[in-house]
Order: structure tokens, then sequence, then C-alpha cells
């Protein structure tokens, strides 16, 4: 379903979409936190048949009461999709066989099945390095697959 977004100078922003059956709705959104619910003709869509005026309050409510659900049922999915993955940060130790090195050389996909993310170096977080990435003491990896596979990064990243 395609949203359409209109900056409306000194308003806000408009969001509308047109439902299966063809009629548009939209939300306003104002800069100072109003919201309202447009419902656009059906003969004339530039025009409104009715239009409610929210106030933040009410528009987190209706928020939730049309997303709650949806967003409950997108997660489940992401739970099912991403089952038994996850994320480990390791440490580049100043011993590491990898300082100085380019990431290409760890070789960390092909040897582990493991992916490397991102490298967090002094407070900035770089992400998907490329492979010609060099490694310094300090620098935190950020690693992405089964625990089996970020344990062996860990291994390979201390100990070469």
């Amino acid at each position: 379903m395609e949203i359409e977004e209109t900056a409306l100078p000194g308003i806000g922003l408009r969001h509308d979409f047109a439902t299966r059956s063809g009629r548009r709705l939209g939300v306003v959104s104002h800069h100072h936190g109003r919201r309202d619910l447009v419902i656009y003709d059906a003969d004339d869509p530039d025009a409104s048949r009715e239009s409610i005026a929210l106030t933040p309050e009410e528009g987190d409510v209706l928020s939730e009461l049309l997303g709650a659900p949806r967003i409950v049922e997108k997660l489940a999915d992401l739970n099912r999709a991403f089952a038994g993955l996850v994320g480990e940060q390791i440490v580049i130790l100043p011993g590491s066989p990898y300082v100085g090195r380019e990431l290409g050389d760890t070789q960390a996909r092909t040897r582990t099945g493991a992916s490397i993310v991102a490298v967090v170096r002094d407070q900035q977080v770089l992400a998907s390095p490329r492979p010609d990435f060099r490694f310094e003491a300090g620098d935190v990896v950020v690693v992405v697959g089964t625990p089996e596979n970020t344990a062996s990064v860990g291994m390979l990243l201390r100990n070469g």
C-alpha cells in the first residue's frame, strides 16, 4: 500500500492513502502536535468530506487501537525469521593478531558463517565496514550469527 507524504508549509505534514475500496484517508500532523484525521470525498479525492481534529493524546490512542495488534504480529514474524540469531560485541585486544590488519584478512564470514556488521571506534559506529577496513586495538566488533558462529569469530579475533 502506498502512502503519499505532502509537506504543508507552516502547518506540518499530510500522509494519505487509498483504501482497497478506493476511498482516500489521511492524517495531517501539525507542528505543534495536533493531528487531523481526514476522510476525502468519494467523488472528489482532493476535497475532504470530513476532518476530525485529534489532540496528541487522542492521536496516540487511535494509533494504539489501529497499530498495536499489527505491530505485535510483525514483531512475532521478525522473531520467527531471526530465531537463533544473536548479536555479539567483541573487543579487539592489544595482543590480537588482527591489530593493524584488514577485516578481509579474517575471512570471518567464510570461516565461521557469522557476519561482522559494524565496528565501534572512539564512540563512533562504522556500519558495514569494507574488507579493507583496518582494525585497531580497542575496536568493538559487532557480529551477527548463531551463538556458535559468533563465538568462533571471538576466538578468531583473539587467537588468529
